[in-house]
């Protein structure tokens, strides 16, 4: 990975770390994560008008990734709802290469060699401890571990899909400039026919997480998005993994989130995890 790529991930996971601490963070997070995804449209046709829509074979692709987006955005929620940035955050993110791995052992038929056996389970360790990490009023969270591990299911979802699918594309930025307008459309849906009045409120409360939330998230993305037209899928997903360390950063000193021994101790070797299976997996 050339030190541009590496500057442009590590970069975007900061802004992705972000966004999700300004959606955790407000009394009204379903108004904060459609400013967010509403966000996106307004960048995201900006984008496209200097650039070339994408080719017709990633079109599949494209339509997989909306729909997985929007899953992921919606279980975010919900996690975020229930349990702390710096449990659900870590957990959501840390699962995504796990879950990866799952798949191609039980589907695919890949064989694992034994430091990739030793990194999922550095990880599965991570996500355990996860699981049991307490709220703020000292009582365990399971139902945010388990909002959060389906979140990160649709992580892993989107990602080998976005990945493949930029690259079909023959342009990143129209690849994922198509995909966020797409994305937004579904989220309008959603919310003019569930929560009519979280649209209004939007307008009226969260024209700030739109351009803050909305454009960091954009760029966020778009970042990755490009690099995975440079770079290895799992290289550039191992990296932008990352976040989980400036999640855990903001969730403690700006949310004034619960700090432990455990919850340090569970986000590192998830993170640790991680590393090691994007470092084996590159390397066989």
């Amino acid at each position: 990975m050339s030190p541009g790529v590496f500057a442009a991930v590590t970069f975007a996971a900061a802004l992705h770390a972000i966004w999700n601490a300004l959606v955790k963070g407000g009394d009204d997070r379903r108004m904060r994560m459609g400013a967010v995804v509403l966000g996106h449209v307004p960048f995201a046709a900006a984008a496209c008008v200097f650039v070339p829509a994408p080719d017709a074979a990633s079109w599949l692709h494209l339509a997989a990734g909306i729909l997985l987006h929007f899953g992921y955005q919606l279980f975010l929620l919900r996690s975020y709802e229930s349990g702390d940035l710096t449990q659900v955050y870590p957990l959501a993110r840390g699962s995504a290469p796990l879950i990866v791995a799952l798949f191609s052992v039980l589907v695919l038929g890949v064989e694992l060699s034994p430091m990739e056996l030793i990194a999922i389970a550095t990880i599965g360790t991570g996500i355990v401890s996860l699981a049991f990490v307490r709220r703020q009023d000292g009582q365990r969270n399971t139902r945010a571990a388990m909002l959060a591990l389906v979140t990160g299911s649709f992580i892993a979802s989107y990602s080998l899909v976005d990945g493949l699918g930029a690259r079909l594309a023959g342009t990143a930025l129209g690849y994922f400039g198509w995909l966020a307008i797409g994305n937004g459309i579904v989220m309008l849906i959603y919310l003019a026919a569930t929560t009519p009045d979280v649209l209004g409120r939007v307008v009226r409360e969260g024209r700030g997480v739109v351009l803050i939330g909305g454009g960091g998230s954009f760029f966020a993305y778009a970042l990755v998005t490009w690099a995975f037209t440079q770079a290895p899928i799992a290289l550039v997903t191992a990296l932008r993994e990352t976040s989980i360390v400036f999640a855990l950063l903001i969730g403690v000193f700006v949310l004034k989130e619960r700090l432990d021994l455990a919850k340090v101790a569970s986000t590192m070797t998830t993170l640790l995890g991680t590393v090691l299976l994007r470092f084996a997996r590159s390397s066989s």
